[in-house]
């Protein structure tokens, strides 16, 4: 039991489910569902699909999350960037509004379960770790202005050309404002007002659902659908049927690195929300099986006619403020939705499709992180030029290039800075035995003829030349002769066979011009290559030491000599059983 509880999680949560934990499970359903509902039509709209998908995706994907996800509060169903994402993807290979649109949409979601499933089975949820913070916060930023943007002609009442570029939608709706249908831009105007206020005054107030209440009764009441403005019209009643996916393999390879996008994307915001939830309760979050569930729930629930789903944001929030405590509340949210979907479509008739954007525009816009942008100018500017590189790529190229281009920036500067990684000369501070850097710490001691320096990367191919030129540097600039360098190794966790033979060659060298090289705080990996190529033997046992103190009292006290075993008391057996240690 314990064995297939570890693949199907529910089974632990339902065997030792609470009855106290019924009340908050029950209220964290019905208030998700309550904000679930109108957002799903939305962001089905945003996606270019029907509103009734949105509804569908929102019941099977959250059952079969709730069977096999880690996360007690995690609210799967449609999410704004993923629903751009879909847009993109399909769009380019489809004309929006029709059949084989949906069909592709519906072929996109189980090709996004099979990515996130393989990743899971494989244990590749670290591969997310790619995805720094900067570039996300930057393509995030850049998404929630593009779609923030795509909604305007829905606020505005007028037919706009579909693009992803934003200053393509200011110029053109500037360009027609005389057509602007000035009963639909109220409507969406004071939506937003409305929406804004109640999550302000009441962020736990179901706002979306109050400002779709009202809007409707108002387009019904006084006939403005007759006036122009645009509404859903029917929403068909009942259960999605099961059918099979289109499983077209060219179109699944047109489809591929929209999937590969949203896969990544969609898992990243989900298990971030989740993570910090866990922390709070202090519970773990499983990432690789996260990886699983939520491929699970795309993958059965492109049988029941969705589009890619992911776990929401906000909708987390909520489910956790609410009082979820088991995943029963994601159950609870999916037979809400399913009444619904039995019962109550016939009143979403008149609902404004200028609500809907109204709901997504402030959802979207709470994504621009104007905050991370300052923290980043004061704290680590290398940083922040990352997330404005992928703020506008995302912004001028669009969603998947605009994300390429961040991550493989962010790939880029992880190499340069291996390659030339932070190198320090070390000196003692007063009173104390600990090395620092000289820059900081400019009164630290330092002793005549001695270099201490550190490295804090590992050692490898990459960055071989950089330090081999750094210590030729120091040794020539150096204002007295060099007779000894102290090698603080405690940064270096890895030495490949390019950086032993540059070891090597230093080693060679430094013999040469009567220059000793000492090791301190060597790990043992790092020890045992050097050991196996030679080098350990060559350069001496009894010149490696515990601390850096061991080797300067070494340097200073036999100046000129070289060191023996008994000059610090520590043969071989005993530096390997303390490193062992």
């Amino acid at each position: 039991m314990r064995a297939l509880s570890r693949f199907i999680p529910s089974i632990h949560w339902i065997a030792t489910y609470k009855p106290g934990d019924l009340r908050g499970d029950a209220a964290a359903g019905l208030t998700t569902a309550i904000m679930l509902i109108p957002q799903a039509m939305a962001y089905a709209m945003l996606a270019g699909l029907p509103p009734i998908i949105g509804l569908y995706a929102s019941i099977v994907p959250l059952v079969v999350y709730a069977l096999l996800g880690t996360s007690r509060h995690t609210a799967m169903g449609p999410v704004a960037t993923v629903s751009l994402l879909v847009a993109s993807g399909v769009g380019a290979l489809a004309q929006g509004g029709t059949e084989r649109y949906l069909q592709l949409a519906i072929s996109l979601a189980l090709l996004v379960g099979v990515v996130q499933l393989a990743m899971g089975v494989l244990r590749l949820g670290y591969i997310t770790n790619f995805l720094s913070q900067p570039v996300l916060s930057g393509f995030n930023s850049a998404t929630a202005l593009i779609i923030g943007f795509s909604q305007v002609k829905h606020l505005m009442g007028i037919k706009l050309e579909s693009s992803h570029a934003v200053h393509d939608v200011v110029i053109e709706a500037s360009q027609r404002l005389g057509e602007v249908h000035w009963t639909t831009l109220a409507i969406g105007v004071s939506s937003i007002a409305a929406l804004m206020a109640l999550k302000k005054w009441k962020p736990m107030f179901p706002g979306a659902l109050t400002v779709v209440v009202l809007s409707t009764l108002a387009v019904w009441g006084f006939g403005l659908d007759a006036m122009g403005v645009q509404i859903v019209g029917d929403v068909p009643a009942g259960l999605p049927s099961p059918s099979i996916p289109m499983l077209d393999p060219g179109v699944m390879g047109d489809l591929l690195p929209t999937a590969l996008t949203i896969a990544l994307v969609g898992f990243v915001q989900s298990i971030s929300v989740a993570k910090a939830f866990a922390r709070q309760d202090k519970v773990e979050v499983d990432a690789d099986q996260e990886l699983i569930a939520m491929g699970a729930a795309n993958l059965v629930g492109s049988f029941f006619r969705i589009f890619p789903v992911t776990g929401g944001f906000g909708r987390t929030a909520v489910n956790a403020q609410a009082g979820a405590r088991t995943p029963l509340a994601g159950l609870l949210t999916a037979v809400v939705v399913a009444l619904g979907l039995l019962f109550f479509t016939p009143l979403f008739h008149f609902l404004p499709q200028a609500v809907l954007a109204a709901i997504i525009m402030t959802a979207v816009f709470g994504l621009i992180d104007v905050q991370q942008v300052a923290h980043l100018w004061r704290v680590k500017r290398s940083d922040l030029a990352l997330l404005v590189l992928t703020f506008a790529a995302t912004l001028s190229l669009g969603i998947e290039p605009g994300l390429a281009v961040g991550v493989g920036a962010s790939l880029l500067w992880f190499v340069i800075r291996s390659t030339r990684p932070h190198f320090a000369v070390l000196g003692r501070v007063p009173g104390t035995q600990a090395f620092r850097n000289l820059k900081h710490f400019p009164e630290a001691r330092t002793w005549r003829g001695v270099l201490i320096v550190r490295m804090d990367a590992q050692f490898y191919f990459g960055n071989v030349s950089f330090l081999k030129e750094r210590l030729q540097t120091l040794v020539a600039e150096a204002a007295e002769p060099v007779c000894t360098i102290i090698v603080d190794a405690g940064s270096i966790n890895q030495l490949d066979a390019s950086a032993d033979a540059a070891l090597h060659e230093l080693l060679t060298d430094f013999e040469a011009r009567k220059i000793r090289l000492l090791f301190a705080g060597v790990k043992g990996p790092v020890r045992e290559v050097m050991k196996r190529s030679g080098l350990y033997g060559r350069i001496g046992a009894n010149h490696f030491f515990f601390e850096i103190q061991d080797a300067v009292d070494c340097a200073v006290g036999v100046q000129g000599a070289g060191c023996s075993e008994a000059d610090y008391g520590r043969g071989d057996d005993a530096h390997d059983h303390a490193a062992a240690a």
